[in-house]
């Protein structure tokens, strides 16, 4: 039977609205969603506030602090009783070193990190994002009396590190505005990047070259090149050389970037 004029412009527009996604669950479940969602926010940031929550999901700030205590509760996110600002909770962080455990990156990475410290005679460290920090996880020093020392297990502000600024630049705006929400930012030498707009400046460059710099805005006398890793499994690397300053002139970078990109290349199909 065909649909009458009136019922044929229903049908027409059922039509025009844009489709679902059919990745969506068939039944969701709104709170869970933005509980999920807060879990996300703080992947991308190291301390959210409450109206940072309420906005980020488009809900009254009494729904929002009432999820918030809920992941609390559970140990997924902790307040500060000074500042009241929420950030990741043992109870994330077990579950994320519990991800990085079972992929073993360390080991997958290991050697490839020990053939560029072989080829190149420096110092490389696989390296994470954590909110606007690096952590080192993995590392391979050269035989060399004068080297850069092991940086595992210490972590530094992301934008003063070649490994964080790899990582940064992948970012879409929208989260890296995010992360760094004042034009004002940490430093931790004389060579530090010290404003947003520079650092911004600094990312650009990064998409274009593919490689990320460092000297001595971390360390004095230290300088270093990162390339990220290409990743399908939401996990974010970076692969980096770094050697004393006077051992890494500006004309070496772009070889040295040449040859991080093949290592991230095989890392990465090491990961899958």
């Amino acid at each position: 039977m065909r649909p009458s004029r009136a019922n044929l412009s229903v049908v027409q527009k059922r039509n025009s609205r844009s489709a679902p996604d059919p990745t969506a669950p068939q039944y969701p479940i709104e709170s869970v969603d933005n509980a999920l969602k807060l879990i996300l926010l703080l992947g991308e940031q190291p301390e959210i506030r409450l109206t940072d929550a309420s906005s980020h999901l488009g809900v009254a700030s009494s729904t929002a602090h009432r999820i918030l205590a809920m992941l609390a509760w559970r140990g997924f996110v902790r307040q500060d009783t000074r500042t009241k600002l929420y950030g990741p909770g043992p109870a994330l962080t077990t579950v994320a070193f519990a991800v990085l455990r079972r992929m073993d990156i360390p080991r997958i990475a290991q050697p490839i990190l020990e053939d560029l410290s072989e080829q190149l005679g420096e110092t490389s460290h696989i390296g994470t994002l954590e909110g606007n920090r690096v952590r080192f996880l993995a590392v391979s020093e050269p035989a060399a009396a004068v080297r850069v020392a092991s940086r595992i297990g210490t972590d530094l502000p992301a934008h003063c590190t070649s490994t964080g600024k790899a990582l940064l630049a992948e970012l879409p705006e929208e989260q890296l505005l995010r992360l760094y929400p004042d034009e004002d930012i940490e430093t931790v030498t004389s060579h530090s990047v010290a404003t947003r707009t520079e650092l911004r400046s600094q990312l650009e460059k990064v998409r274009r070259d593919g490689y990320a710099g460092n000297r001595e805005e971390s360390e004095d006398g230290v300088a270093s090149v990162a390339v990220a890793v290409p990743s399908s499994h939401g996990v974010r690397l970076a692969v980096n050389v770094s050697a004393p300053v006077h051992r890494l002139p500006a004309a070496k970078v772009r070889s040295l970037g040449h040859s991080l990109q093949d290592a991230a290349f095989r890392l990465s199909e090491l990961l899958g």
